[in-house]
């Protein structure tokens, strides 16, 4: 039953592919090829976040926070696309989302089978998840900082993640507001919009029970969503 339940909210079909470059900060596109591959001088990639392209334009709770984790790398010299091998055989040991789960990153034992999954595929060092320091197999930078915005549930998997570590407040919750961007249950675009329509801070403020500063911090987001993810 639990692991039943964990599964349902990982795989809750909430978002569309433009939501998902949005809120993870990657250009228009990018998320679709990470989950339905794409074909290029007459080639195709095949999907790294899915095991094949299923045709569907709905992005799942689990999908979105592995594409989460896999935009910390998108400002490296090198194609995410060499993860795909790497991913294939976690979910082979963890299961159908390996990324969106604490196992393979908080748990020593976990840590220990990445690497050894990183090692056999050769991944580039630039896109490993964990490494080796002190002797010991620690989460990559990038990793560590996927971790900092995410949060666990009772069995193991992200509930909740912060889209955006500069509005600490906004959080996305598949749970609440159909898993978009939310302040106590508030979706910023909600406050965002009534903004620009006229109403007042204090009004809004008023209205949902937020503090001055959450108002602030939801239209700070949505400015940001709306600019730096669309660079």
């Amino acid at each position: 039953m639990i692991e039943r339940m964990a599964v349902s909210m990982l795989d809750r079909a909430i978002y569309s592919y433009s939501d998902v470059d949005r809120l993870v900060g990657v250009r228009a596109g990018t998320s679709r090829r990470w989950l339905e591959g794409y074909r290029r001088s007459g080639k195709f990639y095949e999907p790294i976040l899915r095991e094949h392209p299923t045709g569907v334009d709905q992005v799942t709770w689990g999908e979105m926070v592995e594409a989460r984790l896999l935009a910390e790398f998108r400002d490296r010299a090198v194609t995410v696309q060499r993860l795909r091998p790497a991913v294939e055989l976690l979910r082979e040991e963890f299961g159908r989302y390996p990324l969106a789960q604490a196992h393979p990153f908080l748990d020593v034992e976990g840590r220990e089978l990445v690497r050894v999954v990183q090692e056999k595929v050769g991944l580039d060092r630039s896109l490993q998840l964990v490494v080796i320091r002190n002797g010991q197999s620690m989460m990559a930078d990038a990793t560590e900082r996927f971790q900092k915005a995410v949060q666990y549930n009772d069995h193991g998997v992200v509930s909740r993640f912060l889209p955006d570590p500069r509005t600490p407040e906004v959080l996305m919750d598949p749970g609440r507001t159909f898993g978009q961007p939310a302040i106590r249950s508030v979706r910023t675009e909600v406050l965002a919009e009534n903004y620009r329509a006229g109403s007042s801070r204090e009004e809004l403020a008023d209205l949902y029970e937020l503090s001055l500063a959450q108002i602030d911090e939801a239209i700070r987001f949505e400015l940001i969503a709306g600019t730096d993810r669309a660079a």
